[in-house]
C-alpha cells in the first residue's frame, strides 16, 4: 500500500466513498505524494512518453501552425504565448526554435506555462532558460491576445464515471474492500434522465469543460486561438476509458495511487460544447496524422532525414511515422483548434 493509499483510505474512512474525479485529484495532485508533484514521469526511465519527446519535428510543426495564426492576427506586437501542461518544455522549445523563421514572433511572444507540477517546472526553466512566466490556472494569466498550447493535458483533468445497471443509473465511486484494507468500487444510485442499455458506461468530465469554458471566454474576449491535442473520440458515447500507466504498460486505477498516472479519452464533441459556451468558434476536429501532414511533415521529415545516416535515419524515420501512421498515434490522437470570433480559422482547419 502506498502513503497515498492510506490517506485515501483515511478519507474514505472520515467522508465515505469517494467519485473518481476526487480519487484522480488526489492521485495525481496531492501536495505531498500526488503523481504529477513527486517525479518527471517521461521517457525511458518514467512512466509514459509524449509526441513531443518521439520527435522534434512534432514541435516544429505546431511552431509553423502558431507563427501562420499570429500572421493571420494581424502580427500583433506583444501577445502571450501559452502552453497548458508543458512536460519538460521540450515541445515549446522546439516550437520556438522553429519560429525563429520570422523573427519578430519571438519578439512579440510573451511565454507562460500552466504547471503545477515542482519537478517539471524545474525541467521547463532549464530547458527554456530566462523569460518563462508560471502559473497554477488560466486564471492568473495576464489581459492580451494569446496562442494557446495544450498536448496532452485534458485527458488528465478529472472525471465522473456512471454505470446503467437493470435500467437506472449508479455513480462509481472508490470505496473500501476487504475489511478496509484496500481500495475497490462501490456506487451510489442517481437520477441522470438518461436511457441506456444495462452495462454501459458514461463518463463525464466537469473540470475539463469548466477549463475549456474559461478559455473560450477568454479567447472571445482578448483575442487569439488554442490548438488542443489528445487522444480520444470525436462523437460522445458510451464507454469506459479510464486508464493508469506506470512503467510504460497498463496498470491497475486503484492500486498504487500516487504511482502511476491516471487519464480517461477525451470527448471531443463534449470539449468542443463547452468551448463554444465560452463564446470560441469551434471548427471540426482533425486527426494527428492528417493535420501534422498538411502541415508539412514529410518535407520536414526528408530534409531532416537527409542530414542522417544509418541506425540514426532509421530511427528518425520510424519515430516520425510512430507520429502520424494511422495505426500508432495518426487516428487515435485528434487535434482542436477554437478561436476568437474575430480571428481568421486557424489553418488547416476547414481547409477543403
Amino acid at each position: 500500500m502506498t502513503p497515498l493509499s492510506r490517506i485515501i483510505r483515511t478519507m474514505i474512512e472520515t467522508d465515505g466513498p469517494m467519485g473518481i474525479d476526487r480519487f484522480m485529484t488526489v492521485a495525481l495532485a496531492h501536495p505531498q505524494h500526488g503523481y504529477y508533484i513527486t517525479r518527471d514521469p517521461l521517457g525511458t526511465a518514467g512512466d509514459f512518453t509524449t509526441a513531443p519527446e518521439i520527435s522534434q519535428v512534432f514541435g516544429e510543426l505546431i511552431g509553423v501552425w502558431a507563427v501562420a495564426q499570429w500572421q493571420a492576427m494581424g502580427e500583433p506586437q506583444s501577445f502571450l504565448l501559452v502552453e497548458l501542461g508543458p512536460g519538460r518544455g521540450t515541445l515549446m522549445a522546439d516550437l520556438l526554435r522553429a519560429a525563429q523563421v520570422r523573427p519578430h514572433f519571438g519578439k512579440a511572444a510573451k511565454l507562460h506555462l500552466i504547471e503545477t507540477s515542482p519537478v517539471l517546472r524545474a525541467a521547463q526553466a532549464a530547458r527554456l532558460g530566462p523569460g518563462a512566466t508560471w502559473h497554477f490556472s488560466l486564471e492568473s494569466l495576464p489581459a492580451g491576445p494569446a496562442l494557446v498550447i495544450a498536448n496532452e493535458f485534458f485527458d488528465a483533468l478529472p472525471i465522473r464515471q456512471f454505470e446503467c445497471r437493470g435500467g437506472r443509473w449508479f455513480e462509481r465511486l472508490v470505496g473500501l474492500q476487504g475489511g478496509g484494507l484496500k481500495l475497490g468500487l462501490a456506487a451510489q444510485p442517481v437520477k441522470l434522465g438518461l436511457s441506456g442499455q444495462d452495462g454501459a458506461v458514461m463518463e463525464v468530465a466537469p473540470e475539463r469543460e469548466a477549463v475549456a469554458e474559461a478559455l473560450g471566454d477568454r479567447l472571445k474576449a482578448q483575442g487569439g486561438a488554442a490548438l488542443v491535442i489528445d487522444y480520444g473520440h470525436t462523437v460522445t458515447a458510451p464507454g469506459d476509458t479510464l486508464q493508469a500507466v506506470r512503467a510504460h504498460g497498463f496498470a491497475a486505477v486503484l492500486e498504487r495511487p500516487g504511482e502511476a498516472d491516471i487519464t480517461s479519452h477525451v470527448d471531443f464533441e463534449q470539449l468542443g460544447h463547452a468551448f463554444r459556451r465560452g463564446g470560441a468558434v469551434v471548427p471540426p476536429v482533425m486527426r494527428q496524422g492528417d493535420f501534422l501532414t498538411a502541415m508539412g511533415l514529410a518535407a520536414r521529415v526528408e530534409r531532416l532525414a537527409g542530414q542522417l545516416q544509418g541506425g540514426d535515419r532509421e530511427n528518425f524515420l520510424s519515430a516520425a511515422r510512430r507520429l502520424a501512421e494511422e495505426a500508432a498515434m495518426g487516428a487515435l490522437f485528434k487535434v482542436m483548434t477554437v478561436h476568437s470570433p474575430r480571428t481568421p480559422a486557424p489553418y488547416p482547419f476547414g481547409v477543403s
